[in-house]
């Protein structure tokens, strides 16, 4: 799905705080998600068919009708929750509105719905004009979260549905930014790759790039102004640093004949490898992106930085060892830590933001797949299981979502999985390749 045009800037986009969150004595009882525990919760859910706001009727039904299967279809990203179809809804689906006096709570009970969302909508001031959602306990028969958005276009229903559903999840898990994430990635067409930006879901995918080179591993600033990535052109190896409001590119050319895997840490400064020495180590760049000190040296080859969110931990990959294998650096200590004692090619560290979990990619017989490194424990687990290859995994910001590249379709593609190792669900970027996905935070979501 390809969003082309802009959404109207935000403060025409009014928001409106509805409902209440639960007082603190009441929330004790509150439906809530444990993403983080050793097991999984999982809810139903029903989203209830839209409802006028007011006496009149629905001008058009389209509207509506799209908030509806678009919050249906967010929410179905979510592992922990069940969608429950109309036809499982004893006595039919229906509600009479969008308030707690207007819904049958004994029969969604009966249902084993576990929360309700109701939306209403209000055409008289224009298409699709005014919309509530409320989500409801049927439990406790009372509204936990509710929200009310003036709309001055249509093709402002997916990003207020995903804003919702942002303060929806966040309700449930205490975690909302997968919603309010955005992914980078490399899109190839013929020999020529660019940068290339899409939402969780597959909306609103644009190209940031027209350099005509082949442009990889690109890494979002924390602030989500900038995006670092390397460029190969005309055989020679370049840093690139794209601006994302202005869209500007500023190339640099640094010591050595390689880039690779530039990497912002939380303090706003890149890591990169380079071979100033001959041999790619990673080094530290300056506030002008060029070559400061280093932070890994050896005679081995370190590619591929990745920080936590405290900066306190680099997870890299090194073949110090003859094979390349995944270590982590403690930045605080310079004590440098072994990761992986399996397989002979383990390779994409992506540390978790807590610094707790390092996703990689390693070589299997059956070809390339993500697995999962508890640091505290040392324990390891299988994520992914193909076909084709897996690769590329990259932690979302909650910690809990971690996006991949496959070739499981014949043509690599981006997918979305959990550390959980949940099911993996396609990100439609259209036919091209999709390769190497890196999340950042949408700041004008």
């Amino acid at each position: 799905m390809s969003y082309t045009r802009k959404i109207i800037p935000s403060f025409f986009f009014f928001i409106l705080l509805m409902g209440f969150i639960a007082t603190p004595a009441l929330a004790q009882e509150s439906l809530k998600i444990d993403i983080f525990g050793p097991g999984q919760d999982r809810i139903n859910i029903f989203v209830a068919p839209p409802s006028p706001l007011g006496d009149d009727p629905f001008v058009e039904k389209k509207s509506p009708e799209k908030i509806r299967s678009l919050l249906v279809e967010n929410l179905n990203l979510l592992p922990f929750l069940r969608n429950t179809r109309d036809g499982e809804i004893l006595g039919g689906p229906e509600v009479t509105g969008v308030r707690g006096a207007d819904i049958d709570f004994r029969k969604f009970s009966l249902s084993r719905v576990d929360m309700l969302l109701t939306i209403g909508v209000d055409q008289r001031s224009g298409h699709p004009g005014s919309v509530e959602i409320r989500a409801f306990e049927i439990f406790g028969q009372r509204m936990v979260l509710g929200k009310a958005y003036t709309l001055h276009d249509p093709d402002q229903i997916p990003q207020m549905v995903r804003r919702f559903c942002a303060d929806f999840m966040e309700y449930l898990t205490g975690h909302g930014d997968f919603f309010r994430s955005v992914l980078a990635f490399e899109r190839k067409v013929g020999e020529v790759k660019e940068i290339w930006t899409v939402n969780p879901l597959g909306g609103d995918i644009r190209q940031l790039t027209s350099l005509g080179a082949i442009a990889l591993s690109p890494d979002w600033s924390r602030d989500g102004e900038k995006i670092a990535f390397s460029l190969l052109r005309d055989n020679q190896h370049y840093l690139g640093i794209l601006n994302k409001t202005s869209r500007e590119v500023k190339l640099y050319d640094l010591p050595g004949n390689t880039v690779i895997s530039p990497t912002f840490s939380p303090n706003g400064h890149v890591a990169v490898s380079i071979d100033p020495m001959g041999r790619p180590d990673i080094y530290w760049l300056d506030t002008n992106f060029r070559m400061d000190r280093p932070i890994m040296e050896h005679w081995a080859i370190d590619v591929s930085p990745s920080f936590d969110r405290n900066g306190r931990r680099m997870a890299f990959a090194s073949g110090r060892l003859g094979n390349p294998h995944i270590f982590v650096l403690d930045l605080d200590s310079n004590q440098v830590r072994r990761v992986t004692y399996d397989g002979r090619y383990n390779t994409n560290p992506s540390i978790s933001p807590d610094g707790r979990y390092i996703a990689f990619t390693r070589q299997t017989p059956e070809g390339h797949r993500v697995f999962l490194n508890d640091l505290d424990t040392g324990r390891e687990r299988q994520i992914s299981f193909g076909p084709g290859n897996d690769e590329d995994p990259s932690f979302a910001p909650d910690g809990y979502f971690i996006a991949f590249s496959s070739s499981r379709s014949g043509s690599y593609k981006l997918y979305l999985t959990t550390r959980n190792g949940d099911s993996p669900v396609l990100i439609p970027t259209g036919d091209s390749h999709a390769t190497a996905p890196a999340w950042g935070i949408e700041r004008d979501f």
